[in-house]
């Protein structure tokens, strides 16, 4: 390995960000891994050499700036980010409190704002890095049941597309990846919560959707490990592409936005073209 890179991956106590976390160690990089509970971060990847764990949970600005503070004391450096940590507050918008928006919303969009907000200046001095957030095919299209979920995907796009061209002049490198559905632990008790707000109108289609939900976990498509290797490869790159598109049912996703984008534009196109001062 002529490039060891120092990893830093938050949300790594399971799911994807445990192959995370395996991948970057087997290409022969050093990592941080972390979450809200060390021990579990432990367990989930073993104790090894290059490996720091760290207690961080990434609604908190304090414990962001103290993980990465640990991290450039152990390795000096931090040259991939990887934004990984979120949950799925699942339900019909209506049914969804405020505090659940809320609670997706600092998980999802603002975690990782957190952390990159510490990260950057480090990368700033070194005059290079990477920053690699996950996102979602629901951060591409928006779909029933997950309307919180998709706006803190949403949000995350929107931001991560606007830091490109500020940190890029410092050698910074940008990636959103788009995973369609993968076998992890996204859709197990642990990661996803329901709207507690019942709504009688949305009983049935509730019913439905909590079906099908539950019917999903351990039925994915996608193989976790697979996608930790592919990031780390996109990672090796000299130029990184600035999305990354990630199994196939994401793909059809992102062709059925393209088309609708494309119908919805020549649907009114004379309107749309006939709004400027005379």
């Amino acid at each position: 390995m002529t490039n060891k890179k120092i990893w830093f991956i938050t949300g790594a106590s399971r799911g994807m960000g445990v192959d995370f976390v395996k991948a970057a160690l087997a290409a022969g990089h050093a990592v941080v891994g972390t979450g809200r509970d060390p021990d579990a971060v432990a367990k989930a990847v073993g104790d090894l050499d290059d490996l720091q764990v760290v207690r961080l949970d990434v609604t908190s600005p304090a414990d962001a700036e103290a993980a990465v503070r640990a991290a450039v004391d152990r390795f000096g450096r931090i040259d991939v980010l990887v934004n990984n940590a979120g949950t799925f507050e699942a339900g019909y918008f209506e049914e969804l409190t405020p505090e659940q928006v809320e609670r997706q919303l600092a998980t999802s969009l603002l975690g990782p704002m957190n952390v990159t907000r510490a990260v950057l200046p480090i990368m700033r001095k070194q005059r290079s890095g990477h920053i690699i957030s996950i996102s979602s095919g629901a951060g591409l299209v928006g779909f029933e049941f997950c309307s919180a979920y998709a706006a803190s995907k949403f949000g995350l796009e929107g931001w991560m597309e606007s830091l490109r061209p500020e940190v890029e002049p410092f050698g910074i490198h940008t990636t959103i990846v788009n995973p369609g559905f993968f076998r992890t632990e996204l859709l197990t008790k642990e990661s996803m919560a329901f709207a507690d707000r019942p709504i009688e109108d949305y009983a049935g289609r509730r019913a439905e959707q909590l079906k099908w939900w539950e019917a999903q976990n351990g039925r994915q498509p996608g193989d976790p490990a697979k996608l930790a290797r592919a990031v780390v490869r996109v990672a090796g790159e000299q130029s990184p592409p600035r999305r990354f598109i990630a199994g196939t049912d994401a793909i059809a996703l992102a062709e059925q936005k393209v088309a609708d984008l494309k119908a919805q534009i020549n649907a009114y196109h004379q309107l749309s073209t006939s709004l400027s001062l005379d």
